[in-house]
């Protein structure tokens, strides 16, 4: 089959903006001028409307539950206090929503009691904008010491003795120059407190995720219909921003790779064109309120051969098999066990040998899109209801293409659910938005 603008559309059973999904339809008004079916209409873009707007961010009170919890977690593991800096983790606490510079801004979660805020003097207000909880916000100028500051505010919480906690990118200069004048207190991981909250997400969250793959599928079914010979890997990523972003995500990032490209899972500096019979493997996502949706398609312009069909049909089994894997109460890494062994079964690997699979089989996401834990070998975290997880175990096969599809799931109690359900074949590349269950 033909997999063209045009093919495609007809393909989908009617046009792209009444796109069936399972349970409800894909978007009415979003892709109103996909529907044109012109081969050539590079306007199409330009009437997408976002989709966001049925969607709230976390409340202030999210966030001083979050806050319990990892206050809980800390007497437990008999951690006096959490230090964190700008980032997704402070993000999640605070609300803060800043940057990093050699000028420390930092987050202070005590055992008890309400949180401080460490900054510059002349950074406090912009600060202030984004904080959701709390109205402790302590500065220091151009010519003092932050942990100065951050020993006063142990102090005042009574907290002299114990273990002080660092989220893991806290960086090396925060550790050292707290720990200088903490001599009496241990420092420790924060891990087990930062993933204990983090890694299970409530329904609200698994709301927004849904919403941000929402956005990212619709915009892949307005860039397909938007293909044509000629154009470059930097013209597609630039067609999949725009969508995305009309559409309603924030923090839009994407990839497309072409031909012999697509079997780098990253890419490579090499130039590609659209011609008849490129693979064209993209890789996109944006956030919605701050979280995240990772999805791949990999598509053939034009007639696919035989051997391509095969191993995207090879690569949507492995996901499947990944999917099946992945109940609850059962070590991450068996899932990638799984479909390493299914690959290897079909001619590819062994392991991380090309040609096959050389990268983990799927990440955590969240707030992030690469979170812990994963989809890899070795990894004996037990899933459970809340976690969230990539899906996407391409095959590579340097000197001639690659394909990987990418679409995240959730755990339930009653096993794994997909956001965006996988596409079916290769001539229906797009695949489908999932009704949100009920963890």
């Amino acid at each position: 089959m033909n997999i063209s603008k045009r093919t495609f559309l007809k393909a989908s059973g009617a046009s792209i903006a009444t796109l069936s999904i399972a349970g409800q339809t894909l978007t009415s008004s979003a892709l109103a001028a996909t529907t044109n079916n012109q081969p050539d209409n590079q306007s199409q873009g330009s009437a997408l409307k976002s989709i966001t707007d049925t969607v709230t961010g976390i409340t202030p009170a999210e966030r001083f539950e979050r806050i319990a919890k990892a206050q809980k977690l800390m007497q437990q593991l008999n951690i006096s206090a959490l230090i964190l800096e700008p980032g997704a983790a402070m993000d999640y606490f605070s609300g803060i929503q800043w940057r990093r510079s050699e000028r420390l801004t930092a987050v202070i979660v005590p055992r008890d009691g309400k949180i401080s805020v460490v900054c510059p003097f002349f950074e406090a207000p912009s600060v202030r904008e984004s904080l959701a909880v709390g109205d402790d916000i302590r500065v220091w100028q151009e010519h003092e010491s932050p942990f100065v500051l951050i020993k006063q505010i142990l102090k005042d919480s009574g907290l002299n003795k114990g273990k002080i906690a660092f989220e893991n990118s806290v960086r090396y200069f925060v550790m050292s120059g707290v720990m200088a004048q903490l001599s009496n207190l241990q420092h420790v991981s924060a891990e087990p407190v930062t993933l204990g909250c983090r890694m299970y997400k409530n329904q609200h969250e698994l709301e927004l995720m849904h919403k941000a793959n929402e956005v990212t599928l619709l915009a892949y079914a307005n860039v397909f219909a938007q293909l044509k010979i000629g154009m470059s890997q930097s013209d597609v990523k630039s067609l999949m921003h725009t969508a995305q972003g009309q559409l309603g995500g924030k923090g839009a990032w994407n990839m497309a790779l072409f031909n012999q490209a697509s079997a780098y899972p990253h890419g490579t500096k090499q130039k590609q064109i659209l011609t008849e019979g490129s693979v064209v493997l993209m890789d996109c996502g944006c956030n919605v309120h701050g979280y995240q949706s990772d999805i791949s398609r990999t598509f053939v312009f034009g007639e696919a051969t035989k051997r391509q069909r095969e191993v995207w049909q090879t690569v949507r089994q492995g996901q499947e098999i990944a999917f099946e894997q992945a109940k609850i109460g059962t070590q991450a890494g068996l899932v990638d066990d799984a479909v390493r062994e299914f690959y290897q079964s079909k001619g590819f690997g062994p392991g991380y040998k090309l040609p096959g699979l050389s990268h983990r089989t799927g990440h955590g996401i969240g707030m992030e899109g690469h979170e812990s834990v994963n989809f890899v070998h070795g990894e004996t975290e037990r899933l459970k209801p809340g976690m969230c997880f990539s899906n996407e175990p391409g095959i590579y096969i340097q000197g001639e293409f690659g394909v990987r599809l990418e679409d995240c799931i959730y755990m339930t109690k009653n096993g794994p659910q997909w956001f965006t359900m996988p596409p079916a074949s290769l001539d229906n590349p797009i695949g489908q938005l999932i009704k949100l269950q009920t963890i």
